[in-house]
């Protein structure tokens, strides 16, 4: 093969896998992200301005791994969280700025390894387009602080058919007959 025909071949090659995605949907643009009010376990805050902190307070806020899956993008190992086993009824919040994020009644086993949920409280997490990988992906945040929380993919269960995988790092649970801690200020 003379080289021309090798740039040439190495440039469809380039190429391919973005073809490919452009032309199959998306398997993770959610249809809906809304879960019906009688889905809360705990009254939540009516208002929560937006927290912004530098990167010093959350360092100082934060483990290391925490600080890394929130506000780098990291990901925790496949099936080291806690939260996996987690099967009382309460209330799952962001593990930065305690914003309430999910109902366990939506938390159902994926056999993923981290924890998924079929719907997060409504207007409670932001979404953008994630490509890292390559691909298009739809990662969600806390709504409040922008703490990286995971990404969600369309083959969860009835009623959305949504699966919001979450890093477990990224959430603290609150069982239902505690209180919900203040939100961070």
């Amino acid at each position: 093969m003379d080289r021309k025909t090798f740039l040439k071949h190495l440039g469809w090659a380039a190429v391919a896998p973005l073809a490919l995605t452009a032309c199959t949907p998306s398997r993770s643009t959610p249809a809906s992200t809304s879960a019906p009010d009688t889905l809360g376990v705990h009254t939540l805050p009516e208002d929560f301005p937006p927290l912004d902190k530098s990167e010093e307070e959350w360092r100082r806020l934060l483990t290391k791994s925490e600080y890394q899956i929130l506000f780098e993008a990291g990901t925790e190992p496949r099936r080291s969280s806690p939260l996996l086993n987690e099967t009382r009824t309460g209330t799952y919040i962001c593990a930065a700025c305690r914003l309430p994020l999910f109902s366990s009644k939506t938390k159902y086993e994926s056999g993923t390894g981290w924890p998924s949920f079929w719907a997060p409280l409504d207007g409670q997490v932001d979404t953008k387009k994630d490509t890292k990988l390559g691909y298009a992906r739809t990662e969600y945040h806390c709504a409040r602080c922008g703490g990286h929380q995971g990404h969600i993919f369309e083959d969860g269960p009835d009623p959305t058919g949504l699966r919001y995988c979450n890093n477990g790092l990224a959430l603290s649970f609150v069982p239902a007959d505690a209180s919900l801690p203040d939100l961070r200020t």
